[in-house]
Formats: C-alpha cells, structure tokens, sequence
C-alpha cells in the first residue's frame, strides 16, 4: 500500500492539471483538478484521455469531494485519482473506498502512518469503488 501515498515531489503523472472549465477548451490536456463546486460528470465524456484527476479538499470537513469520485470510478475511470489538500490520515481509509489511489496532503502523512491507516479496516460491510468484497459477500461464498 506504500504505493498509494504520493507527494508533491513524486511524478507518476507529470502533467500539469487544468481546472474542468479549462478542461474543456485544452484539447491536448491529459490531467484535470475538480474544485469544491465543480461537477465530475462534466469531464466523463472525456475520460478516455485523461491520465490524473486531482480533487481538492480545501478543508477536511468539505466532503464533496468523496462524491466526485465515486462518480468517476463509477463511470469507469481508471486512471489516477488523487485526493490533494487538506487530506488527514483519518480519511485515507475512506477515500481508498471512494476510489482513491492516491494522496496529497498539505501536511506530511509518513508512508508508516499512512499504511497502517489504509490497513485499519480490512473487513468491509458494503461495496464500493475500491472492489473489496464485503464481509457479507465472503461468508455466502
């Protein structure tokens, strides 16, 4: 899972993101920041050439941003999906759930702290974007 915590200063993607209305109009863009407010399913038309997606948490409270993503992931997004912000450990877990793959946060999260996050609940009780079979799902098998 060490894997799933990226920083500033990593480069799986290194292509600068536009916002979605710039999104639009930049046909050579291939990464996309969604903003508080922004609409996911504006971009999903486009999804085939996009390789990142970051969403901005501008504060922890602000939860739209969970949102966004389960839309992309559900629309069959598969690159990048990165969470960048105010983005605190408690919440790893559950934007891995939304579909998250990766992380930005404004404050350093160690790769140990974050690991032992994303590995808290190993059980879960319903589906969701990140394809874990629910513990229901494993006893009826």
């Amino acid at each position: 899972m060490g894997d799933l915590l990226r920083y500033r200063d990593d480069e799986p993607v290194n292509d600068p993101a536009v916002t979605v209305d710039a999104f639009a109009e930049q046909s050579n863009a291939t990464a996309v920041r969604i903003e508080p407010g922004d609409d996911a399913r504006d971009i999903l038309p486009y999804l085939n050439r996009i390789a990142l997606v970051e969403v901005d948490f501008p504060g922890f409270g602000d939860g739209r941003g969970y949102s966004a993503a389960r839309i992309l992931r559900e629309s069959g997004y598969e690159g990048e999906l990165r969470a960048v912000g105010d983005v605190l450990i408690d919440q790893l877990s559950h934007m891995r759930r939304c579909g998250f793959d990766a992380f930005s946060p404004d404050v350093a999260i160690s790769r140990e702290a974050a690991d032992k996050a994303l590995a808290t609940w190993p059980q879960v009780y319903q589906r969701a974007a990140d394809t874990r079979p629910p513990i229901w799902a494993l006893r009826h098998d």
